[in-house]
């Protein structure tokens, strides 16, 4: 069936250079472009691409094409996959044909499997990546390289599963080489690109060995509910988790990963893995000083280690050693050593390296050296100098063979210690004078270490702008693609007027919505700014009625001589005003903050007619306060003529109550009830002996309601009732919804 065809044009174009072109149109240069289906970015190969002034060729297998034009010739493309496309050339740009809804024939796929290996980026790049997994520990550089290689390979439109792999695999090797910042924003972009729970599981290893516990933790906790993890895998998470929790002192949790760990490995039948999770176990006991168990698992990883292998039983043996050592067992130290150094001695290689555990891999080897100068100190830590001074003498002789300047240095000073604890000054000296000389040659040896180590930096540095710009180029790339501009061209002469005709309908309708459209969203707009310029005005009327009201009150503290009181309701008031300016210009505020101001307000009242009521704030528990928004001062008139109009002139003293409850999961109820006169008998009071005053806040309010209401949809309803048949008290009732 023949596909329609999208031309995607990757051009950034100026008018100026498009000018500039056109100007010279009959410049010829060399056109590149391709064929490719839409979809799978399969390549169509045998696809004829000629020019309106004769130039021809054909897509090759790869669905890449080069032909001789210029600016402003028409390019046509023609094949049995595709209708035929016009394209009118506008610069030197790639023309880049994508055909909707092609899949590649048997032919076509045959072709595919038959490129060239050095062309087909997919065998590149698994090739390039396991290059670099081969050179991971020996060459860092190179594997480094190797990856950067890879991730070319793939193009701008590389398959993400491709590039996450490469990603991951590059986080393997900083990890491996101690660069854990590195490996985690290299492993994080892995994780970007594709999720897998090996890149997770690597992402939470590095977070440990960068002691980013927590973040290790976020990162592996939720791995533990995935139900299809290989074994090896699970027991690496547990293992890890183990690890994250024993950095954060939580040792009973890292002891309950690790069991989990060893169960798997003992399920499964994976002695390593069986070795390191018993060892680490004895550690989470012997920092508890839990020495029993400590033993019994520590026994359990050298059983263990006898059917690995001699390397590993001295590892873990040597393990043990310390572990007597941090006890003050050096007689047991001292035995387990000496068989160590045996064991050692009868192997082929000089030393043995350190225990892989899983990723975490540490450099320190186990030398005769080193071994022969735990042994001196043990004899030392029990003032047994004689016995100490045979072992420093052969773990000075071995680590200048081996060229160990580290373990040369410290035996030559222990040596020269114990020589001048025994009183033989002579010797000390000379020790002294090999310790001095050793010194010099390791500064020597650090300055070329540093020196290379910041060469070293640059180099990863430099590799891993060049991986990064690699990956920016392809986000620019893909980002051309989806952003390009979608040209059709069919030029097909019996249906050209008719679609001219349904383009110029479309446009006309187009036009009428966008008209429609504006104008409503104008009338809206302008809607919307009356009503704050309406709120903004109702605002600035009730700051001032309600400073004036709350000032009589301190007036009425002076006039009576009462200092103090005065003092005290000004500190408070200048609280509550300082609250009350800083939410004035906010259309709703937070439920809480507009209970605590009212909750001031009302001290403030009661403070001055203490004598006339007492009050009670009740909110029920349940209600998440947080979750509900009020505008500012919307209570508070109410709460006003509930004390001056209701309460003040009552004969007994009055009770004030606001309740706050929930009606529904999104509506909450705030009522204000007072056992005063009642709104009756309140306003023949203000007949009579308010005539001129007029009180502005009630309407105020009102208002405000209406406004809100309007703006956010009936968020606001507010009734007012008496509270008692006889007219006495009166009741607010005001439904506030969640936003």
């Amino acid at each position: 069936m023949v596909k329609k065809a999208y031309i995607v044009l990757l051009l950034l174009l100026t008018s100026l250079g498009t000018l500039a072109q056109v100007g010279n149109a009959r410049a010829e240069m060399e056109i590149k472009g391709s064929v490719k289906g839409m979809e799978s970015r399969a390549p169509i190969s045998g696809v004829q691409v000629t020019t309106d002034k004769g130039a021809y060729t054909t897509t090759n297998a790869l669905g890449e094409f080069k032909i001789k034009a210029a600016i402003g010739d028409l390019l046509i493309f023609e094949g049995t996959e595709l209708e035929t496309v016009r394209y009118r050339i506008k610069s030197d740009e790639d023309v880049d044909v994508l055909v909707k809804g092609y899949e590649a024939t048997a032919s076509s796929r045959k072709q595919k499997r038959e490129a060239p290996p050095s062309r087909n980026s997919l065998m590149d790049h698994q090739r390039f990546l396991d290059s670099a997994n081969f050179y991971k520990k020996t060459d860092f550089e190179k594997s480094i390289d190797f990856i950067a290689q890879s991730m070319e390979s793939l193009g701008n439109s590389g398959n993400k599963r491709e590039l996450s792999s490469s990603l991951r695999a590059l986080g393997e090797i900083y990890m491996f080489h101690k660069q854990y910042d590195l490996a985690i924003t290299n492993l994080k972009d892995a994780l970007a690109a594709q999720k897998s729970n090996k890149t997770e599981l690597l992402l939470g290893q590095a977070y440990v060995l960068n002691d980013d516990h927590e973040n290790a933790i976020a990162v592996l906790e939720p791995l533990v509910a995935v139900k299809n993890m290989v074994p090896y895998q699970r027991i690496e998470l547990y293992e890890a988790l183990g690890d994250a929790n024993k950095g954060l002192s939580n040792l009973k949790r890292a002891q309950e990963y690790y069991q989990e760990g060893l169960l798997i490995a003992e399920k499964n039948q994976i002695p390593p893995k069986e070795i390191d999770l018993s060892s680490k176990i004895a550690d989470v006991f012997a920092s508890e000083d839990r020495v029993i168990e400590a033993e019994g698992f520590y026994q359990n990883s050298l059983d263990l280690s006898k059917k690995v292998a001699p390397e590993r039983l001295i590892q873990e043996s040597e393990k043990v050693a310390d572990f007597y050592n941090q006890k003050s067992r050096y007689n047991d130290e001292i035995q387990l050593r000496k068989k160590n150094l045996n064991e050692l001695n009868s192997l082929a290689r000089p030393g043995v390296a350190s225990v892989d555990q899983g990723i975490s891999l540490t450099r320190d080897t186990i030398t005769s050296q080193r071994i022969n100068y735990k042994i001196a100190n043990a004899y030392i830590a029990q003032d047994k100098l004689d016995e100490a001074i045979p072992y420093l003498e052969k773990s000075i002789v071995e680590a200048d063979k081996d060229d160990d300047l580290v373990v040369q240095k410290d035996a030559t000073r222990k040596l020269s210690e114990v020589y001048k604890n025994k009183g033989d000054y002579t010797k000390a000296l000379e020790s002294y004078q090999d310790y001095v000389a050793v010194v010099d040659s390791l500064y020597v040896r650090k300055e070329q270490e540093i020196s290379r180590a910041a060469r070293f930096n640059r180099e990863i540095a430099n590799t891993q702008n060049r991986i990064s710009s690699l990956e920016q180029e392809r986000e620019l790339s893909q980002s051309k693609y989806s952003l390009a501009v979608t040209e059709q061209q069919l030029y097909e002469e019996t249906s050209k007027r008719q679609k001219w005709i349904i383009y110029s309908l479309i446009f006309g309708i187009a036009s009428l919505a966008l008209t429609a459209f504006l104008y409503y969203r104008s009338n809206k707009q302008q809607k919307l700014a009356n009503n704050l310029l309406a709120l903004k005005s109702l605002r600035t009327q009730m700051n001032p009625h309600f400073i004036f009201n709350a000032l009589n009150s301190v007036n009425n503290y002076i006039a009576k001589s009462d200092e103090r009181s005065a003092n005290r309701f000004l500190s408070e008031f200048s609280v509550l005003m300082r609250s009350v300016l800083e939410n004035s210009e906010e259309d709703f505020i937070p439920l809480a903050k507009e209970l605590e101001l009212l909750e001031l307000y009302v001290k403030l009242e009661h403070s001055r007619f203490s004598e006339k009521f007492d009050y009670e704030i009740e909110v029920d528990e349940k209600i998440d306060i947080d979750a509900f928004h009020i505008p500012p001062m919307l209570l508070q008139p109410y709460i006003e003529n509930a004390i001056w109009h209701g309460l003040r002139y009552k004969d007994e003293k009055g009770f004030l109550k606001i309740k706050v409850r929930q009606l529904t999961k999104d509506m909450l109820e705030i009522c204000i009830e007072d056992n005063g006169i009642g709104r009756k008998k309140s306003a023949a009071l203000k007949t009579a002996n308010q005539k001129k005053q007029k009180s502005k806040g009630m309407g105020n309010i009102q208002k405000r309601i209406r406004i809100l209401n309007d703006m956010y949809k009936n968020r606001v309803e507010v009734s007012i009732s008496d509270l008692n048949n006889d007219q006495t008290g009166t009741r607010v009732s005001l439904r506030l919804k969640k936003q």
